[in-house]
């Protein structure tokens, strides 16, 4: 299987993401040449291959799964830019992540391929699995004596949970109480200029 190496903060500064978008709260943002990816002017293919890459990062998706993505996002109904944002926030790794119980989307995809999480009952650990309204993402029982998910905890304690989930940070559970919305997201992305390069 692909795996994305590229170091986080070298990324980050390529793609002009911070790094606390991808739950990454201990990184500096350095100040150094701030405009440095700004000083040539970026053609409109540049623009919108930049905004591809930044969702692929952020959301850990390759190329070949993210291309699906967007053939499912333009056949559904509504625009197909907040139709591609809304398939990535479903994938469980990234709900396990917006739900606490990891700190960064690259850990919840680890721990969910660990098999560390069930759904409605049941262990998933394809961490691509979609969740739909009203599925209960859980933290199976043995692993919930792990010391890892206390320390998770703990630094998670004071972390801002979407309102499209009921966690019951006790019980290590989610619930999906409805889609997540365009508005709810917390980073900078011009969602429709990867539609447009896709489209030609």
């Amino acid at each position: 299987m692909a795996v994305d190496r590229t170091p986080i903060s070298k990324r980050c500064k390529a793609l002009d993401i911070s790094p606390v978008a991808l739950g990454y709260t201990n990184k500096k943002e350095t100040k150094r040449h701030k405009n440095a990816n700004q000083r040539k002017k970026v053609s409109e293919y540049g623009l919108q291959l930049k905004e591809k890459q930044k969702l692929k990062f952020i959301y850990g998706v390759l190329e070949k799964q993210f291309y699906r993505y967007y053939e499912m996002a333009v056949k559904e109904e509504g625009i197909a830019g907040h139709n591609l944002l809304m398939i990535l926030e479903s994938r469980l790794d990234n709900v396990v992540y917006r739900a606490g119980f990891a700190i960064t989307r690259r850990e919840a995809r680890q721990l969910v391929g660990h098999g560390h999480f069930t759904v409605n009952g049941k262990k998933v650990d394809i961490p691509s699995y979609r969740i739909k309204e009203g599925d209960v993402i859980a933290l199976s029982e043995r692993s919930k004596k792990s010391e890892k998910f206390k320390q998770i905890a703990d630094i998670n304690h004071d972390k801002a949970i979407p309102q499209w989930l009921d966690v019951n940070k006790e019980a290590m559970s989610a619930k999906v109480l409805r889609p997540s919305q365009r508005d709810e997201i917390d980073y900078e992305i011009d969602e429709q200029l990867v539609i447009e390069l896709y489209s030609k």
